[in-house]
Order: C-alpha cells, then sequence, then structure tokens
C-alpha cells in the first residue's frame, strides 16, 4: 500500500481570500493530505495574530466540510518552512502563482527550498482566472479604507475584516 502523499500549502493567511481557498480545494486534488501551514510572519506586520489567522481558516474549512474536513489540517507554524514539511511528513508544498511577477520570488523559494531537502517537491498551481488580481494586502487596504470586500473574501472573512477595522479605528479615535 502506498504512502499517502502529504502536501503543505503555507501562507500568511492575513486574511484568507477566496483565491487562497481555490488553491486548497484544488490542492486536495493532487494531495491525499493537505496541511495548511499558517506563518507566524510577523516581519508582514499582520492585522491579525496567529491564533486569529488559524481560527479564520479553521472557519472557512469548515464552511467547506464536505469536500475539506476528512483531508484538510491547519496547523501554524514558526519555523523555516522546509522544517514545518518534513514535522508533518510532507513530500510536496504547493504554491500558488498569482501572476509572473510572483513567479521570480518563488522560483527563487523552490529553488533554496530544493537545496535544503530535494526530497519534498514545489508545486506550483496557477490562480484560477477570476482570482489573479487578488492578494491579502490589496484587500487590508481596500476594506481600511471603507471599500467594498465581499468579492475577495469570504463573508465570515469580510466580518471579521469589518471589526477588526472597526476597532482599529476606535483605537485610533481614542489616542
Amino acid at each position: 500500500m502506498a504512502k499517502p502523499r502529504v502536501g503543505v500549502y503555507p501562507g500568511t493567511f492575513d486574511p484568507i481570500t477566496n483565491g487562497h481557498m481555490d488553491i486548497v480545494l484544488r490542492a486536495t486534488r493532487l494531495v491525499d493530505h493537505l496541511v495548511v501551514g499558517v506563518a507566524r510572519n510577523a516581519g508582514k506586520g499582520p492585522i491579525f495574530t496567529m491564533e486569529e489567522r488559524v481560527a479564520i481558516v479553521q472557519e472557512e474549512l469548515i464552511a467547506h466540510h464536505d469536500e475539506l474536513s476528512s483531508k484538510v489540517v491547519v496547523q501554524p507554524f514558526d519555523n523555516l518552512l522546509m522544517h514545518f514539511a518534513m514535522s508533518v511528513g510532507a513530500s510536496v508544498i504547493i504554491r500558488g502563482l498569482r501572476a509572473v511577477s510572483d513567479f521570480e520570488y518563488e522560483f527563487q523559494m523552490a529553488g533554496m527550498n530544493a537545496r535544503l531537502n530535494p526530497k519534498i517537491e514545489t508545486a506550483f498551481l496557477m490562480a484560477t482566472d477570476r482570482y489573479q488580481f487578488i492578494s491579502s494586502r490589496f484587500v487590508k487596504e481596500i476594506g481600511i479604507l471603507g471599500g467594498e470586500i465581499s468579492h475577495f473574501v469570504s463573508p465570515r472573512v469580510a466580518d471579521h475584516l469589518r471589526r477588526r477595522f472597526a476597532d482599529n479605528h476606535k483605537a485610533s479615535v481614542q489616542e
């Protein structure tokens, strides 16, 4: 009997977008078990804590429970991606590409990861055309400025973002 193929889909997921969920759904066709790795990545200045991001990603997976419940888990990590992948027994790292501009960075990252552990492959999934322009950074910028974000994230994620932006607005007014 063949060993189950485990994949890791890493990201900051601040917030998780419809594009991210599209990659999750499509990645489950390539692997037997998918670990969505939520990276600490404090350098990106996330608006949600690691614990909040893990919970939000889990909410999104629960909303797709029929398709994902037995195949996908969410785990936080704050170490080297390759170390995390090895710790969960992954044989493949899933990366999403939106545009040509993503490719250069991802290509370099895949090369470095291959040097760290040549037994773990990197698989690139092109974003579906309707999600190619979505980025967490743009979603946050649009939301902070009061723009409509419901086209880019699920209603659940939009609610989390609206509450966070309202909390941040209240905090800045009180200062």
